[in-house]
């Protein structure tokens, strides 16, 4: 890989030589090749990764080594660092609402051709900017269910009642006219993709005219302590059965933007105990670092080990609450976390299943930032779980 990395055999060794008085991420090339290339297997269409989850250069390189050609991009930013780490990969502009001018760029000076708009104002603008005709343009439908922990519909799409108009104006425009929609972020059931594609097939049986792409959108979840979530093959067999019925024109192809499915299982964060008060103990990251993405809805806590001098301490466990090292009185995750009753300052915590949402949001509040980063190769190694 072009962006070297130090490398370790496992997280104790890195422990046992560096010690570290920051955070260290682990990344774990081996993980993200296997579900990487799980998902490509088993989902029925095209694989886009949503790089708004992890945009870490050895993250990308490493999807794209195994197998993940497509990239769902939110910027001209995201576009650049795709093209410029995976060679003849394809980037997808999908946000419905782009700065002046990044349309333009994207098409001029990356040779996108996939876009996406949700009103038909956006469409003249989008016109001036690109060549229509060389072009796919998704209409995002707004459509949302109950098991998702974000509402992704909330700020995109249109009603599915308008959308049959947005696609024919977008055929008009001679740009080829495709349908998108995305159910939400982290979605507990599989029953909300079958909701969502049915809301489709009703939608373009309405049109006189067919079309061969539909975007499912991500929400793909993991499952995290106390945030079960069913088996990915459970979605997927839902989304198999229910896009059957969709009347695509010849050629038609399902797409799909996982992010946290493909980026979370392949990395770590390391930090240590600086503090600990009784059941209180105080870590050096935390809420406006790599566990910022706690704050919103969705699952509390992370799989957690503890290591004292590079060795995995077990023993009776009990509930701790944990603080991070800001200033702040908020800086504090929000799950309580079972570990060994005698941990202490200078022992270390590995958390496990954080590759999505976690480097992508880290600020540098209270002067705070780690960018220290590795890869952990023995391929028996695993993050906790």
């Amino acid at each position: 890989m072009e962006h070297q990395r130090p490398e370790f055999a496992s997280v104790s060794s890195m422990l046992l030589t560096w010690q570290p008085h920051e955070p260290v991420y682990c990344i774990y090339p081996h993980a993200y090749r296997e579900t990487a290339r799980a998902f490509l297997k088993d989902f029925p269409g095209r694989v886009l990764y949503a790089v708004k989850a992890n945009d870490d250069p050895d993250v990308l390189q490493t999807l794209h080594h195994s197998g993940v050609d497509h990239f769902d991009c939110a910027s001209l930013a995201e576009i650049a660092l795709v093209r410029d780490l995976c060679p003849g990969a394809t980037c997808y502009f999908m946000v419905p609402v782009a700065p002046r001018g990044a349309a333009a760029r994207a098409h001029q000076d990356f040779g996108v051709r996939h876009f996406m708009v949700d009103h038909a104002d956006r469409l003249d603008t989008l016109g001036r900017e690109i060549d229509y005709e060389n072009c796919v343009v998704f209409a995002r439908m707004a459509v949302s269910h109950a098991s998702a922990m974000m509402d992704l519909s909330s700020k995109f799409g249109a009603p599915p009642a308008e959308i049959p108009g947005l696609l024919t104006r977008i055929r008009e425009r001679a740009a080829e006219p495709a349908l998108a929609f995305n159910v939400g972020s982290l979605v507990t059931r599989p029953e909300a993709y079958r909701h969502a594609i049915e809301t489709a097939v009703s939608v373009l049986a309405s049109l006189p005219f067919q079309v061969r792409l539909v975007d499912i959108g991500g929400g793909f979840p993991r499952s995290y302590p106390g945030f079960p979530v069913p088996p990915m093959h459970e979605y997927f067999q839902a989304i198999k059965r229910t896009a059957s019925a969709l009347p695509l024109a010849a050629g038609g192809e399902l797409m799909a933007e996982p992010g946290r499915a493909l980026a979370a299982p392949g990395m770590s964060a390391v930090v240590e105990v600086l503090l600990r008060k009784d059941r209180r103990l105080y870590i050096n990251d935390g809420m406006y670092g790599i566990f910022w993405e706690l704050r919103f809805k969705a699952h509390l806590r992370f799989a957690a080990r503890v290591y004292r001098d590079g060795v995995p301490l077990e023993g009776e466990q009990k509930h701790f609450t944990l603080y991070g090292p800001t200033c702040d009185a908020a800086d504090v995750l929000p799950g309580e976390v079972e570990l060994p009753a005698d941990i202490r300052s200078g022992d270390y915590l590995e958390f496990g299943q954080i590759g999505a949402y976690s480097l992508s949001g880290r600020t540098r509040f209270n002067g705070l930032f780690s960018d220290r980063i590795v890869h952990i190769t023995a391929p028996q190694e695993r993050p906790p779980l």
